[in-house]
C-alpha cells in the first residue's frame, strides 16, 4: 500500500511540474513574440529584416532578437546591412512590456508606451512580424 501511495505522490509530483514548465513555456512563446514584433516598429521604414537569433536576454524576464536589415544596392545600405542590430525586451510580471532598449540605446517613455499600447497586438504588427514568415 505504501508503494502505491508513494507511486501515486510521484506521479502527482510529476505532473504538477509539467504543467509549471509548460506555463513558462508559454509565457516564454509570448514573451518572444512580442519582442519579434517590435523590431519592425523600431527599424527604418521598409526595411527587409532578417532574424539571427532570439532567446533569453541577460536579465531575468528579457528576451533579445539579434537581426539585421536586408536589401538595398548602394554603398550604405551594404554597410548597414552587415551592421548588427538587437533589441531587447524586458518584461514585467507576465508579458507587460516594461523597456525596450536597442544597439542605439534605450527607447524613450513615449514611444514604449506608443508601441504598447497601439501596436503591438495589432493584425499590422501580426503581419510584419519577422519571425512569422
Amino acid at each position: 500500500m505504501v508503494r502505491i501511495e508513494r507511486a501515486a505522490l510521484a506521479g502527482a509530483v510529476i505532473l504538477w511540474l509539467a504543467a509549471g514548465f509548460g506555463c513558462d513555456t508559454a509565457l516564454d512563446a509570448r514573451r518572444a513574440t512580442l519582442c519579434r514584433r517590435a523590431v519592425p516598429a523600431l527599424a527604418p521604414p521598409g526595411a527587409e529584416i532578417d532574424l539571427l537569433r532570439v532567446g533569453s536576454g541577460a536579465s531575468r524576464g528579457s528576451v533579445r532578437v539579434d537581426y539585421r536589415l536586408v536589401g538595398g544596392t548602394s554603398a550604405l545600405a551594404k554597410a548597414e546591412a552587415t551592421r548588427p542590430r538587437f533589441l531587447v525586451c524586458h518584461f514585467d510580471a507576465g508579458d507587460d512590456l516594461g523597456a525596450v532598449t536597442t544597439e542605439q540605446g534605450p527607447v524613450s517613455g513615449a514611444s514604449l508606451y506608443l508601441l504598447r499600447r497601439y501596436y503591438l497586438t495589432t493584425p499590422e504588427a501580426e503581419a510584419a512580424d519577422p519571425g512569422a514568415r
